[in-house]
């Protein structure tokens, strides 16, 4: 009966469009006009209260209802997870939605709720669909039963935009499947500090890669102008600088040059909107002293006029009013509001009195109308490019045979098995079957959903394979133990730990999956993740104290890494006799991890980010300039622990032959640089040949070298390949002294080879006249 009470309100819909089209009041609803006329034909008949009603978003009903039912008020407003209004009941919201007095809902988690959300704003006397937002930031996660692809620094480890394109396609169809037309994704910060908890939320330290990544996950989810029903919004994230913080907390101050917004925060924004991303979200924090929230160089200088974006900006969780509570630049919460619409914001994240702020603001001159009809403008026109005036709903039937369907799935497999970075092995991988027949399996992360990461929901236990399931699936003859200390890493047993010393010696191999816990389930105990950020980055709990026992036991131990940042396990890198970095694998890591350690899949994945040896090697990232290394450390060792673009494979490959088709150019030519690459190993598989240009002398200080560009490929045992890249001028500029973009003549170092490290690189000279 649902499915029919659904067919029917969508009947209703559409014979409200065409009855009567051809009159001046209904033209917005008639399908085959423009857009541009629809939208000026609807705020035509618009009051400026249901103007200002769509630059509002509220959270979901059944959010706000579990926050009323569980949560202490002064839990939450302090919750920066759990959608709470002071004075303002669910039912209330419900009624505002009704009058057409809400634009917006994000954390819908269900197609049901998104339906009936989208049936109320029906009897609003304008019929004004809702746009609805979630954050979809590695698959639908935070709805169950969806398809939970690997996190973002996982996918970048992949190093092939075209899989991530892919399942950025499949995860907006499984958002049009649960109500959503909006993803809170890319986050495309660049990842400059360890220390901060959502760095696995990110693609890694180097503008190229992290753009170009993100441009890929734009285009998946948007398509060319995201106007398909099969298509939602896109919304790189966060605008800007919040991944290098101070002290690594996540929306503490950032401050930064120019040169250093230029070089590294901006491109990949750029490589975004080149990408057609229609809106944007501000960051949590200040720049230079600016909050984001109120930065009008950011938003109106920089995005509307420098980079002729058209789309609309909307604001963090909170975060405009944070310019009152936290920031202090304003002295209320309307002053706020009203600061960050003039300064250039759109669409408010989350809540009340954001409506009745501006409209006063109107009403007295601080704000005109003709400000108001901008952002209005922007959010209609996304709305009408999506259909939803013409259907605002989804059919419940057709969603189930979206959600976590066998494509998709394969898909999240295809990415797990290529973002597993094979760190260190000393000949024991792939494992041999018949060697080892007795298994013991021990670690907080070896079988809990923790393998999903930040942004996911517990998924129904088929969903998900876990690491001991996929060992257990993929070595049916052997015999495995396995000594369990639950999910909590904060409070791991130390008896547990002694324990497992005596289960390894039983045994013939010892895995142990160690890492940290981004479960949003689990916020106040996990150990990563949105807001929980460290001051370090050794293992957390009784981690390192639990590899160290097992190790001692002289039983052959491989160590799985299971996190969102780079972890400093020198110890365990320098004794274990092997380690391999997951990531977060996503619902078929277990499954992808077995494959890798027995042998069905070679890996492949390199480290999209660099890992210190310890909290003090911070900062430490591959494209730093000659002076940040220029003394060794007193006590300690210098260079990190694992480079960027490093990773091992089970075969081998060689580099020969590196040359360019001019040795000399021009400021404005194009040349190509060849490199012959052959797999000298015994086994097929794929490598990722990387491109670093560095600047042997320059008008201002230059990284040694920058990734310019990357190639997945693959070779069969003895076969060699020869891989070209371009080399443009743009990738040979930089801003001089006068913030100028430009090339400058002199000698250039072109490297190609499997990593940042320089014996890993071979280079050759270009000379610019």
């Amino acid at each position: 009966m649902k499915d029919l009470v659904l067919k029917g309100l969508r009947i209703t819909v559409v014979s409200l469009a065409l009855s009567g089209c051809n009159t001046p009041d209904n033209l917005y609803l008639d399908p085959a006009q423009p857009i541009e006329a629809r939208v000026d034909n609807l705020m035509k008949q618009m009051t400026l209260q249901e103007k200002v009603a769509q630059m509002c978003q509220y959270v979901g009903l059944k959010h706000m209802q579990t926050a009323e039912r569980d949560l202490l008020i002064t839990e939450m407003e302090k919750s920066h997870a759990q959608g709470f209004y002071k004075n303002l009941h669910s039912t209330d919201v419900a009624r505002m939605t009704e009058e057409g007095l809400i634009g917006s809902f994000l954390h819908v988690t269900d197609l049901e709720e998104a339906n009936h959300l989208q049936s109320l704003a029906q009897k609003s006397r304008l019929k004004i669909p809702l746009i609805i937002g979630i954050d979809a930031v590695h698959g639908n996660g935070l709805c169950s039963g969806t398809t939970i692809y690997p996190t973002p620094i996982g996918q970048a480890a992949t190093f092939e935009p075209a899989l991530i394109e892919q399942a950025s396609r499949e995860t907006a169809l499984e958002m049009r499947a649960t109500g959503a037309h909006w993803a809170f994704t890319p986050n495309v910060e660049v990842a400059r500090d360890p220390r901060w908890g959502r760095t696995g939320e990110t693609f890694g330290e180097d503008p190229h890669l992290v753009g170009v990544m993100g441009a890929a996950t734009v285009r998946g989810l948007q398509g060319n102008d995201f106007s398909s029903p099969e298509n939602v919004i896109a919304c790189p994230k966060h605008f800007i600088g919040g991944s290098q913080s101070i002290n690594g907390i996540n929306g503490a101050p950032c401050d930064i040059s120019e040169r250093t917004i230029r070089e590294i925060f901006l491109p990949p924004f750029k490589a975004c909107l080149d990408a057609n991303a229609y809106t944007f979200m501000m960051a949590h924090n200040e720049v230079n002293g600016i909050p984001s929230h109120s930065n009008k160089y950011l938003m109106t200088d920089l995005l509307r006029d420098e980079w002729k974006f058209d789309g609309y900006i909307v604001s963090d969780w909170m975060d405009i009013e944070r310019l009152h509570d936290y920031h202090r630049v304003t002295e209320s919460y309307a002053d706020a509001f009203v600061l960050s619409v003039q300064s250039g914001m759109d669409m408010h994240m989350h809540g009340p009195d954001f409506m009745e702020a501006l409209l006063e603001a109107v009403k007295d001159g601080r704000l005109t109308e003709k400000r108001i009809d901008q952002s209005v403008r922007r959010i209609l026109t996304a709305k009408f490019k999506l259909g939803l005036f013409e259907n605002p709903y989804f059919d419940e039937a057709k969603s189930k045979d979206l959600l976590f369907n066998k494509a998709h799935q394969q898909t999240a497999l295809e990415i797990a098995h290529k973002s597993i970075v094979l760190l260190k092995n000393d000949g024991i991988l792939p494992l041999d079957a018949s060697k080892y027949k007795k298994i013991f399996v021990t670690g907080p992360n070896a079988d809990t959903h923790v393998i999903l990461g930040d942004w996911a929901v517990p998924q129904p236990e088929g969903n998900v394979v876990t690491v001991l399931k996929g060992l257990k699936d993929a070595a049916p003859n052997a015999t495995f133990s396995f000594l369990d200390f639950g999910w909590n890493i904060r409070t791991m047993d130390p008896a547990k730990v002694k324990q497992a010393a005596g289960m390894a010696r039983q045994a013939d191999l010892a895995i142990v999956v160690v890492g940290e816990n981004s479960m949003r389930e689990h916020w106040s105990e996990k150990t990563c993740g949105e807001n929980t950020d460290r001051s370090d980055i050794n293992l957390p709990g009784l981690q390192q104290e639990l590899v160290e026992t097992i190790q001692n036991t002289g039983v052959p131990t491989i160590v799985i890494l299971v996190n969102g940042r780079p972890l400093g396990v020198e110890w365990i890198a320098d004794h274990v006799a092997a380690l391999i970095e997951a990531w977060e694998p996503g619902s078929f890591g277990g499954q992808a991890i077995a494959d890798i350690l027995y042998g069905k899949v070679n890996p492949s994945a390199k480290m999209p980010i660099t890992v210190p040896r310890n909290v003090g090697q911070i900062q430490s990232v591959y494209n730093h300039k000659l002076t940040s290394n220029w003394f060794p450390y007193a006590i300690g060792k210098n260079g990190p622990l694992f480079h960027f673009g490093y990773g091992l494979s089970y075969t081998t490959y060689q580099y020969t032959n590196l040359r360019l088709s001019k040795s000399e150019i021009s400021t404005d030519e194009t040349l190509t640089a060849s490199i012959d690459i052959t797999n000298t190993g015994q086994m097929d598989g794929d490598e990722i040949v990387q491109l670093y240009i560095g600047d042997d002398f320059s008008s201002v200080t230059r990284p040694l070298k920058e990734l310019k560009g990357f190639k997945r490929i693959s070779l069969k045992k003895g076969e060699q390949k020869t891989v070209t890249f371009d080399i443009t001028p743009h990738m040979l500029s930089f801003y001089d002294t006068d913030m100028n973009f430009r090339v400058e003549k002199g000698t250039f170092k072109i490297m190609v080879g499997s990593s940042s490290r320089d014996e890993d690189l071979n280079t050759i000279e270009l000379r610019v006249k």
